[in-house]
């Protein structure tokens, strides 16, 4: 084997890698390519290569053409090649065949795949007995590791074809383990960037004796040249080979400059920029490294205020440098602190021959003197740099020297020729992170002439990007006017276009192509984006990489951190490290320096992963990759794939057909000679899955059926391929099929899928491609009619055959235990006979459904109407296919013609004969004149014989039912429609009874027989109501309308309807009919109701009123029915809407059946009557029988018989007292001790409610005698010992029957055997203690004397319960059973205290927190608005009041002193008495001073100092308490003449003045 190159070495290359090709040197290149690549570029070839520069480092990214990828697939033989592919034994490497570090293993670009050798080496090995362990492997444990459906399962790396969404957490390798093949960084073949370790230079610059003398590396520039800078000052250069090609800077003033920290390659690739830690600018040639091209000093930091020219200040390390279009004598540069500089040489012969003009164009100088005045300069740097590079189509803006610099604050992009100006700023995005990290990068891209376009040319764009957020600036200028000078500098347009927002903070940024960049975060994570959909296509992890990077920034901006403002969201927390020295983009290569090597990487393209995963044996997932590829639905630009649909198809085509052919030879080629035959399902199925989904996208249906249906079908296996096809035949995606597949298809649904699944599958295709014969024989053999019909119908264009051949079934009859009858087998075959017909004779293809075009649906038709109607029977029958039919099933055949004659086919040349144009919609008749009047003669003459009375009857139906459809093309006798109506009305079965009826109502709509009376009996008979309701309404005969109505089970509810028509005032019968007809209704009376009682009160209020008691007579035997009747009257709905037609004795008779029906509701009920509606004795046996003693109550009391509405409550009680007592004492005897707690209940339950009506009654009665007692004057002296009143013997009475309850329920009262049983008769006692404490909490309110009234009489409350007393010790001469009660008594007393207590807190609480929020409000005061008063202007307060103020305030002062001394000492009670009885009225609204209204401030100062108090408003205005009292009315004169002051307001309700401002007023 021959020796491998070393790793990172370029010499062999990956057919389509064009770009990997454009680095070779030009002498390697092959002719035809360098002619094309000028061809492209614009560039002479006949130029001399050393001055071309390099502009095709912004190519296309579509690299290679058609052709050449084609033919890179195709002569990689590897892909079809099997034996290549399973060989998994590593090739051999040493550290002979590299000049590397020996611990390195073989970059995959050095694989067969990338770097073929030669065709040797390209041709498969020979097979050997002697093969590797994994060749030994079981066959199937070999194949399933290439055609494994999960990728889950499988050991190696997952393939892009099953990855899901991206994750910035993880690039393709973290997936799954490395394959076999895989270098050190586990990487997979199909990874989105193959890295190369450049090996040979990493051990030139990285070694011991290489950082010993040159330095360690600092910086990296690529062009056509790697050039890194080092730590010593010195540049070293580097071809592509790795060949050391000079190191500059040796034994110069650049060795003493310090480190580089900045490097630049001309356009033309022989100069280099390089900056250094000391602020120093060198220029080289590379030709000439012994010295340098320019030098451009610094300036001394002491003497930059008094400079002659600009520059670096001594000591400002140059972090970015760059060269402006093609000269090499005109450079840009920043440094770290904040500045940059534009730098233009003229010319001359060597450095000291040449001058530098530099011109500062960011930044200020630092300050040596701070003024104390001046504001603070905030610190800044220039982190991202970058000039406009040269694209190959020439723009406006070559000239300018666009240089685009980010700052902590600002994008600024600046053009720098023929002066420097801003051309655009932009401040930093708000989307920012918050206090994230400080970094910022950006990377322009040139315009460039567009490839397969006709002259285009791109925009010049520029990617920025500050902490995590990117933008995308598109630059293009705007047109000029055309009177504009030609030396006008052009006008720039900056339009932000795309934003992505990343997780974390950016720290460089290069374009990989004119649509990918590459993102390098503050993690060290890769990102590759698309620029036009800003989507991340992968990412990969370059911490292993152990990228270069320093600290450049945060000595500047130390200040900034340090001083960092939690609350300013703009400000970053940390500066990052630079990275963006050791980020490098070339020809969508990307170049890293690290810390201890140089790597660079390429994108794969779309080939490469193809190849790649075909290698690695997933042949499925490299199928549904390709397939993503060919639709466009996957990456595009990342991979090299081109834009457009037809260019990226037919790169795909011819690979992915290859792909599919290789992997079917291998499934079942390889199978063949393993000797295994049966593979397993899952995996054929998903390569059938894969291999049809791509044939489908491609439309390539001849090579799935030729090429990968065959390989299935002749390894016995076609049924996997027939259940993948399914999906796609019921999408209509394939609706084709050989007929090899379809005999397949067929053979194997019938066994695993439903009969009709598969005859939708076969109903699907085109009939037309299949072998007519085969399928035919193969429906009818598993019974698929639908299926046999479509196929005949749609190949053959036959449609008699089908119904002929199901109409045979018909007759065969099998006898069955003496019966014949037609075999279930074929009967469901022979009912498709009727939707046949239904389908063809309206146009529609059996049985889809879908319309058939014209001419196809005229034929269909015209076959089968010829056939049935036309003589084309047998036999000497003409219309024995009809006659069978018919005697097969006639209702359906008839549904099946009601159908076809709604199609307007029929009668299309009679119109088309009468008008001389067919009509709209319908096609002209080609066959015979058909028409609807031909074909019902023919049926009647068919089915006049031999056909039974039903059969009969479906036709009848059928011919009432067209008749009103189509009248103009149906004439038929009067004789034959009554017949056919005579018919319709002896049906037979029940079942037409609905059919029948309403065929007579089509019937009747368009013909009426000369006597219809001879047909009512029958109607009659046949309870066809409707119709007769119909019949009697035109024949206005009521009486029988309404009882048709009445006997109509269905619809009986229509009969109040017809009531009120007929009986309403502004009717149309008469006042004879109305009578009539009211007398008739009267008759059903008893019908009515029980259809609806409701509805009939309702019905009779409305209409017939005066006959309510009628109706109520005739439902004397239906109590619940006259219940329901007057409850509709005197309580309709949830609004209780009262009838204005009851009477009295209807309203007592619905009182008294309520007590019967719904006695809960009778107390709520009498409320609502007034008083003198119902007469007490008609009603009071019923309330009394009913147990509504509390309604009697109200109805006694109501009409002013309180003492006997007494008397039957205290009867009542009495009643329920001897129950429960009965209860109590039965209680430990009774079986059931439920049903006896139940009646204890109940019992109590009455108790609480009837004393609630007590006290009810007896407060009642109270408030009128208050109110009959209001108009006296005089009232009479109370006493305790005065007699009763008739509503205080009230109270007693009631106190007397409540208490002599519960003196029952006594634990003393009963004896102690009559309680042992569950009954708890503590708890009974408590209940009852707690009604007689309500009763007496009842009372004590109802006499208490209320403040205010002069009419209450305090002393009844102790007057009823001294007569209580006493004659509670006439009963008993021991009140010991009264001691329950009086505590009864005294609780009540307790707990109304308890409620006025508590009622105190709370009123106390809300008061005090009020009056604090009141005395708060009235320390803060009202600050005057001015300090003069409003109506006599002398100043009030303030500077200039004089010395009066001050005196009075002190003497004041003095007064309040005293007073509080007096206080203290008890002598101040007047004082206090009258400062406080005002109380809690209304305060004047005043806010003076101390001082007393009416004092004088100071006698001894004359007049101008007797002005009284001040007084404030709310309003702020500000008045002397005089001026206001004498002040003229600020409106002017009254209608009476005199003068009013505007405080003439009166006085409140504690005498003071009321003021007001008049300011305001």
């Amino acid at each position: 084997m021959s020796s491998t190159p070393e790793d990172g070495e370029v010499e062999q290359h990956a057919v389509g890698d064009v770009e990997h090709i454009a680095d070779l040197p030009d002498e390697t290149l092959p002719i035809e390519y360098i002619e094309d690549n000028t061809a492209d570029t614009g560039i002479d070839p006949e130029q001399d290569v050393d001055t071309i520069p390099e502009l095709d480092a912004y190519v296309e990214e579509e690299a290679t053409g058609p052709g050449e990828l084609h033919e890179e697939l195709h002569d990689a033989g590897t892909l079809l090649r099997l034996p290549q592919i399973t060989s998994t034994s590593p090739r051999p490497a040493s550290v002979d065949d590299s000049a590397s570090i020996p611990d390195d293993t073989p970059s995959v670009q050095d694989s067969r795949l990338s770097s073929p050798q030669s065709d040797a080496q390209l041709a498969p090995p020979p097979i050997s007995r002697k093969s590797s362990a994994a060749s030994r492997r079981p066959f199937e444990l070999r194949f399933q590791s290439r055609l494994s459906s999960s990728y889950l399962n499988s050991p190696r790396a997952v393939s892009p074809a099953f990855l899901g969404p991206h994750s910035r957490h993880s690039s393709l390798a973290s997936f799954g383990p490395a394959s076999e093949s895989a270098t050190e960084e586990g990487q997979t073949p199909w990874e989105v960037i193959r890295w190369t370790r450049l090996r040979k230079l990493t051990g030139q610059a990285f070694s011991e004796v290489g950082r010993r003398n040159f330095g360690s590396p600092t910086t990296l520039a690529v062009t056509d040249q790697i050039v890194v800078g080092t730590s010593k000052g010195l540049i070293l250069v580097f071809d592509h080979q790795q060949n050391s090609k000079a190191v500059i800077g040796a034994g110069t003033k650049a060795a003493e400059a310090g480190p580089v920290t900045a490097l630049a390659i001309s356009a033309d690739h022989t100069a280099i920029a390089a900056g250094h830690a000391t602020g120093q600018i060198f220029t080289w040639e590379i030709s000439r490294p012994s010295r340098p091209f320019l030098h451009i000093p610094v300036i001394n930091a002491a003497q930059a205020e008094a400079r002659k020219f600009d520059g670096h200040i001594q000591g400002s390390a140059v972090l970015h440098i760059g060269f402006l279009g093609y000269r090499r004598t005109a450079l840009v540069s920043a440094d770290d602190k904040g500045m940059a500089f534009s730098h233009l040489a003229t010319r001359g012969t060597g450095a000291l021959g040449r001058t530098v003009r530099t011109t500062r164009i960011l930044g200020r100088y630092p300050e040596l003197i701070v003024r104390k005045s001046s504001k603070p300069v905030k610190k800044s740097s220039v982190l991202a740099f970058s000039s406009l590079p040269l694209g190959n189509a020439e723009q406006n803006t070559d000239g300018l020297g666009l240089v685009a610099m980010l700052t902590p604050y600002l994008l600024v992009i600046v053009s720098t020729t023929p002066i420097a100006q801003t051309q655009h700023k932009a401040a930093r995005p708000k989307e920012v992170a918050v206090h994230s990290a400080m970094t910022a990068a950006l990377a322009w891209f040139p315009a460039i002439k567009l490839k397969g376009s006709d002259a285009e040319v791109s925009k010049n764009k520029l990617a920025y990007a500050w902490s995590n957020m990117l933008i995308v600036l598109d630059i293009q200028e705007m047109p000029r006017d055309s009177d504009a000078p030609d030396d006008k500098p052009v006008e720039l347009q900056f339009l932000p276009r795309s934003r992505y927002q990343a997780e974390e903070a950016v720290v460089a940024i290069q374009w990989l192509s004119r649509s990918v960049m590459a993102l390098l975060t503050i993690t060290q994570q890769l990102l590759i984006i698309e620029d036009m959909t800003m989507k991340v296509t992968d990412s990969f992890d370059l911490l292993p990489k152990n990228l270069y990077h320093a600290d450049l920034f945060s000595t500047q901006l130390q200040s900034i951190i340090e001083n960092l403002d939690e609350e300013d969201l703009s400000m970053h927390g940390v500066v990052a490290d630079g990275y963006y020295m050791s980020f490098r983009a070339y020809k969508g290569r990307l170049y890293l320096l690290g810390f201890n090597d140089v790597w660079w990487g390429s994108l794969t393209n779309w080939a490469d992963r193809l190849l790649a995963m075909m290698e690695t044996g997933d042949f499925i997932g490299a199928i549904r990759l390709a397939t993503n590829y060919f639709s466009g639905s996957g990456e595009k630009v990342t991979i090299g794939l081109p834009e457009d649909d037809a260019l990226r198809s037919s790169l795909v085509r011819d690979k992915l057909l290859e792909m599919m052919s290789a992997s079917l030879r291998y499934a079942f080629g390889k199978n063949e000679q393993a000797g295994k035959p049966i593979i397993d399902r899952q995996q054929l199925t998903d390569l059938a899955v894969a291999c049809v989904s791509a044939c489908l996208k491609m439309d390539e249906q001849d090579f799935m059926f030729d090429e990968v249906f065959d390989w299935y079908d002749e390894n016995d296996v076609g049924s996997i391929f027939v259940d993948v096809l399914e999906p796609h035949i019921l999408d209509r995606q394939i609706t084709t099929l050989p007929p090899s597949a379809v005999k397949t298809l067929i053979n194997h649904f019938v066994k695993t899928h439903p009969p009709s699944q598969l005859e939708e599958v076969i109903c699907l295709l085109d009939a037309t491609a299949m072998d007519v014969d085969q399928v035919t024989t193969l429906c009818k053999q598993y019974g698929l009619y639908d299926a046999y019909i479509y196929v005949w119908n749609t190949a053959l264009f036959d449609y008699t055959s089908p119904l002929l051949e199901l109409l045979r079934m018909t007759s065969d009859k099998q006898d069955v235990n003496g019966n014949t009858a037609v075999s279930m087998s074929n009967h469901h075959a022979t009912q498709k006979i009727f939707p046949y017909l239904s389908f063809v004779l309206t146009g529609r293809v059996y049985p889809l459904g879908e319309f058939m075009n014209d001419d196809r649906a005229t034929t269909a038709k015209t076959q089968i109407y010829e056939m049935l109607f036309y003589g084309k029977g047998n036999h000497g029958d003409s219309f024995s296919v009809l006659r069978s039919i018919l005697q097969y099933d006639a209702a359906n055949f008839m549904a099946a013609m009601n159908e076809a004659f709604e199609d307007p086919f029929l009668n299309s040349g009679q119109d088309e004969d009468l008008e001389g144009n067919p009509p709209n919609g319908a096609p002209v008749s080609r066959g015979p004149l058909l028409n609807r009047q031909i074909i019902v003669r023919i049926l009647l003459d068919v089915m006049s014989t031999g056909f039974d009375f039903d059969d009969r009857l479906y036709l009848d139906m059928f011919i009432a039912r067209s008749l009103p459809k189509y009248p103009q093309y149906m004439l038929l006798t009067d004789s034959i429609l009554e017949q056919v109506l005579l018919r319709l009305c002896r049906y037979e079965d029940e079942d037409v009874y609905d059919d029948a009826q309403l065929s007579v109502e089509y019937l009747m709509s368009v013909f009426r027989p000369v006597n219809v009376s001879k047909f009512v009996p029958m109607l009659r008979q046949a309870k066809f109501y409707r119709i007769l309701k119909t019949v009697y309404r035109q024949e206005k005969d009521w009486i029988e309308l309404l009882r048709i109505y009445l006997i109509d089970v269905e619809h009986q509810q229509q009969v109040f309807d017809l009531i009120l028509e007929c009986l309403r005032s502004a009717t149309f019968l008469d006042d004879d009919q109305q009578q009539t007809f009211s007398n008739e209704v009267k008759a059903h009376a008893t019908e009515l109701a029980n259809i609806d009682v409701a509805r009939t009160a309702r019905t009779v209020d409305i209409v017939m009123p005066v006959n309510h008691i009628f109706f109520l007579d005739a439902l004397s035997e239906n109590a619940k029915a006259r219940f329901n009747y007057l409850q509709v009257l005197l309580e309709d709905g949830d609004s209780h809407k009262r009838s204005t037609n009851v009477s009295t004795p209807m309203l007592e008779q619905y009182v008294r059946l309520m007590c019967q029906y719904k006695p809960s509701h009778v107390v709520e009920y009498i409320n609502t009557i007034k008083e003198g509606e119902l007469h007490l004795e008609e009603v009071l046996p019923a309330l009394e029988t009913s147990g509504n003693i509390d309604a009697a109550v109200v109805l006694l009391a109501r009409q002013g018989q309180v003492r006997d509405a007494m008397d039957r409550l205290i009867k009542h009680m009495s009643a329920i007292e001897a129950a429960l007592s009965g209860v109590l004492e039965s209680a430990s005897e009774s079986p059931d001790e439920v049903a006896t707690n139940e009646a204890i209940e109940d019992l109590l339950e009455s108790v609480d409610k009837y004393t609630k009506v007590g006290i009810w009654l007896c407060e009642s009665q109270m408030q009128a005698m208050r109110q009959g007692r209001t108009g006296s004057k005089s009232p009479r002296r109370s006493s305790v010992r005065q007699s009763l009143s008739f509503e205080e013997n009230l109270w007693l009475d009631f106190i007397v029957a409540v208490v002599s309850i519960a003196q029952k329920v006594d634990p003393a009262t009963i004896p102690a055997n009559d309680h042992k049983g569950s009954t708890d008769v503590d708890e009974l006692s408590t209940i009852l203690r707690t009604i007689i404490q309500r009763v007496f909490t009842s009372l004590l309110n109802s006499t208490a004397t209320a403040r205010g009234e002069a009419q209450s009489d305090s002393l009844a409350f102790l007057r009823i319960l001294r007569a209580f007393l006493t004659r509670a010790a006439e009963l008993s001469p021991s009140l010991s059973h009264l001691r329950h009660v009086l505590a009864s008594i005294f609780s009540a007393y307790s707990y109304e205290e308890s409620l006025l207590s508590l009622s105190n807190v709370m009123l106390d609480r809300d008061l005090f927190v009020q009056v604090d929020e009141v005395t708060k409000l009235r320390r803060v005061g009202w600050r005057p608005r001015g300090q003069t008063c409003g109506i006599c202007k002398r100043r009030v307060w303030g500077p200039g009041t004089g010395q009066q103020v001050w005196d009075a305030w002190q003497r004041k002062e003095k007064e309040r002193a005293q007073r509080r001394k007096q206080m203290q000492h008890g002598v101040a009670e007047e004082d206090e008495v009258e400062s406080t009885s005002r109380g809690k009225g209304k305060a004047a609204p005043e806010v003076a001073s101390d001082t007393d209204e009416g004092e004088e401030v100071d006698k001894t100062t004359g007049t101008e100092q007797n002005l009284g108090p001040i007084v404030v408003f709310s309003c702020r205005h500000l008045f002397h308490k005089k001026c206001l009292e004498q002040g003229e009315d600020v409106d002017g004169d009254r209608d009476d003449g005199e003068v009013h002051s505007v405080n003439e307001r009166g006085r409140d309700d504690d005498g003071l003045r009321k003021l007001v401002c008049p300011s305001c007023v």
